[in-house]
């Protein structure tokens, strides 16, 4: 399976839901990952769960990687079938999050302390589907644990087919800088592919990660809050995919209101309005709307009067 161009979509909860993941997808990104789904609530029908999970066919869907966490085999090997037969193109394991609540399961970062039974999960999952199974993870626990590299190893003998990297280690949580130089330790232990993440927030940075990490692409979350198009932008930058039509002006708003239509569809009305303000706040901010016509988008409680003011904060013209 190819992905082109490797600059993919990093999982970010209550955000890469999917209205976002079509998004970006359709601008040309090589991979979107969904967000963390609970393995075991997605098997037993947690409605939430199901959501997050939640695939359509089409462009969003073939490029769509399902990320699942848990700690028991069995509820990830079950989840992972769910998935697979949903149409997910890929299965991506959570070893990475670094969220108490997460953590404290025993699942996401906390399986770095315990790379044996890390290893029964990407057994399990490996095991159940024929799609590629792939893995995120950090650095390591904390300075003391660094033991990416051996998790790497042990993934790539287990049949994991890529291992994506957060240049910082749990314990740092999203402090600091990413050190995408220490992600090269893992390529060099591994022949599969090896996607550097942290920090990536446009083509320069995406150039000076691959530098430092030797890795065979990105992987962007927050830099493409706001700016769907970021990830095809990298990729016409460093890989010579096709360049995306950046929106500006009326075509920028019909974009938004896209979107914003998108997400009240998905949620319904009432938790689409809610669910869409973080997303209306990061384009008006790459817009440059007025502070004082954002404030008014992010507290419209009318999703008609939201669509229909839209226009004055993406159109000059319109906002004079």
């Amino acid at each position: 399976m190819t992905l082109t161009p490797p600059v993919f979509l990093a999982p970010l909860a209550g955000i890469t839901d999917l209205p976002f993941r079509t998004l970006v997808a359709g601008f040309g990104a090589g991979l979107v990952v969904s967000e963390m789904v609970a393995s075991q609530e997605l098997v037993t029908a947690r409605p939430s769960a199901k959501a997050r999970a939640r695939l359509e066919l089409g462009l969003g869907c073939a490029r769509t990687a399902v990320q699942l966490a848990g700690r028991e085999p069995h509820w990830m090997a079950e989840a992972a079938r769910m998935a697979e037969a949903q149409g997910a193109r890929l299965i991506d394991i959570n070893m990475g999050c670094p969220a108490k609540k997460v953590v404290n399961g025993y699942s996401g970062s906390a399986l770095l302390r315990d790379l044996d039974h890390a290893l029964r999960l990407i057994d399990a999952v490996v095991g159940a589907v024929k799609v590629p199974v792939t893995l995120k993870t950090r650095l390591g626990w904390d300075d003391d644990l660094m033991n990416a590299p051996d998790l790497a190893v042990r993934a790539e003998a287990a049949g994991a087919q890529m291992i994506t990297i957060h240049g910082r280690t749990r314990c740092q949580f999203y402090k600091g800088r990413a050190d995408w130089a220490a992600i090269r330790r893992v390529k060099e232990a591994v022949k599969i592919p090896v996607v550097a993440n942290g920090d990536i927030t446009d083509s320069r940075a995406a150039g000076r990660a691959l530098a430092l990490s030797g890795a065979d692409g990105v992987m962007i979350g927050r830099g493409a809050q706001g700016r769907p198009w970021l990830l095809a932008q990298v990729g016409a930058d460093l890989f010579s995919s096709a360049r995306p039509q950046v929106p500006e002006g009326a075509a920028l708003g019909d974009l938004v209101a896209g979107h914003y239509e998108a997400m009240l569809s998905f949620y319904g009305a009432d938790l689409g309005l809610r669910t869409a303000r973080k997303h209306l706040g990061w384009y008006c901010d790459a817009a440059g709307t007025a502070s004082a016509l954002r404030q008014e988008l992010l507290t419209l409680a009318d999703p008609a009067a939201v669509l229909r003011r839209l226009p004055c904060a993406f159109d000059e013209r319109l906002a004079a």
